[in-house]
C-alpha cells in the first residue's frame, strides 16, 4: 500500500508576532526579516510554514521593494532531519498551496533565487540540502536558469589608484545610459540578459527593462553613477555603484564590445569601488556575476573582491 500523507497544516503567518515560528528553520538571511517586515518589503500574508503537529517542516517566503506585489521567492526550507521523500512531500504541498494564494492567477511567478556556501558540492550534507530544494522547484516545473557567484570587497582591501587611461564623468541620464547599455546587451554572457533576448525583446527593450525594474528603484545618489570614456571622450563603459536595502553594491558593470579585451575593466570596477569605499562608514561592497562570466570573475578577484558564498537562480516558464 502506498504511504499516507502527511498529516500537515499549510497556512500563512497570522502576523509579524508569529516571526519566531518562522525562524525555526535556518537560512543566511534570517537576520533580515524583521526589519523586512517592519518596513513593508515582507508581508506576512506572504510568509508561509508548514506544521507537523506544532514543529515547523518547511517554510517559503516572498519579497518585494515595496509590498505592492511578490517580486522574488527568496525563502524556501524543508526540516532536512526528515526522511528525504517526507522533506520533498513537505515541501512540494507547501510550494503549491503558497503559491496559489500569494501569486495572483495568471501571473508570472517570481524566480527563486537561493544563497548557498561557496564550496557547497564538497560537503555531503550540504549538497543534500541545496539539492533537496531544487528537486522539489523542479518538480513544480521551475529550472535553473544560473548559478552565481557572490563577491564582497572588504574594508581595508587596497584600491588601485587610477591609471590615467580613462576619464570618468556622471551619466547624464537615462538616455545616456541606455545607449551604452543596449549594445553591451549584444552578446552578453549574462543569463538574465540573454533570457531576455531570447524571449524576443531587443537588445534596447532588455536594456530599458533592466533600467526600469532594477537600477531606476536604487535611492542612492545618481552622481556616483559613471560613464568611462577614453581621453578623447569615446565611450568605453560604465559602473553603477549603489546601495540596496542591505549593502553598498556594484549594481552594473559594462564595457562596450569595440573595447573589449584591453582590460578596461578593471579601470572601471577600480572606480565604481573607490566611490561606495569613500562613503561614510563602508565595511564591505557585494557583487555578483554569473558562474559561467570568467573574464568579469576575473576582474573581480584582481581587485581583492572575495566569493564568499553562490547563489542559484529558478525560473518557471508557463
Amino acid at each position: 500500500m502506498p504511504d499516507a500523507p502527511l498529516d500537515l497544516t499549510i497556512r500563512p503567518l497570522t502576523g509579524p508576532e508569529e516571526l519566531k515560528l518562522f525562524l525555526e528553520l535556518p537560512y543566511v538571511l534570517d537576520h533580515e526579516l524583521a526589519d523586512d517586515l517592519a518596513t513593508g518589503r515582507r508581508r506576512p500574508e506572504w510568509m508561509w510554514v508548514a506544521l507537523r503537529g506544532d514543529r515547523v517542516v518547511a517554510r517559503i517566503a516572498w519579497w518585494s521593494r515595496d509590498g505592492a506585489a511578490p517580486l522574488l521567492l527568496d525563502f524556501f526550507d524543508v526540516d532536512d532531519t526528515l526522511p528525504l521523500a517526507e522533506r520533498e512531500e513537505a515541501g512540494l504541498r507547501l510550494v503549491g498551496t503558497a503559491t496559489a494564494a500569494v501569486v495572483p492567477a495568471g501571473a508570472p511567478r517570481p524566480e527563486y533565487g537561493r544563497f548557498v556556501p561557496a564550496g557547497w558540492r564538497e560537503d555531503p550534507a550540504v549538497r543534500e540540502a541545496v539539492e533537496t530544494r531544487i528537486r522539489v522547484m523542479e518538480r513544480t516545473g521551475a529550472r535553473m536558469l544560473v548559478e552565481r557567484l557572490r563577491l564582497e570587497w572588504r574594508a581595508g582591501t587596497e584600491v588601485p589608484a587610477a591609471t590615467g587611461r580613462l576619464r570618468f564623468r556622471p551619466v547624464a541620464g537615462r538616455e545616456d545610459l541606455l545607449a551604452l547599455m543596449t549594445p553591451v546587451m549584444e552578446g552578453t554572457l549574462d543569463a538574465h540578459g540573454q533570457a531576455d533576448l531570447a524571449s524576443g525583446l531587443t537588445p534596447r527593450q532588455a536594456a530599458e527593462k533592466h533600467y526600469d525594474e532594477e537600477l531606476a528603484g536604487y535611492a542612492t545618489p545618481r552622481e556616483w553613477w559613471r560613464v568611462a570614456e577614453l581621453p578623447d571622450g569615446e565611450p568605453v563603459g560604465f559602473v553603477i555603484p549603489a546601495r540596496n536595502d542591505y549593502n553598498p553594491i556594484i549594481a552594473y558593470i559594462g564595457v562596450l564590445p569595440a573595447h573589449r579585451g584591453h582590460g578596461f575593466i578593471d579601470d572601471i570596477l577600480a572606480e565604481g569601488t573607490r566611490i561606495l569605499a569613500a562613503q561614510d562608514g563602508v565595511e564591505r561592497i557585494r557583487a555578483a556575476t554569473d558562474l559561467g562570466n570568467v573574464p568579469m570573475a576575473k576582474a573581480f578577484a584582481r581587485l581583492g573582491y572575495v566569493n564568499f558564498e553562490r547563489a542559484f537562480d529558478m525560473v518557471w516558464d508557463d
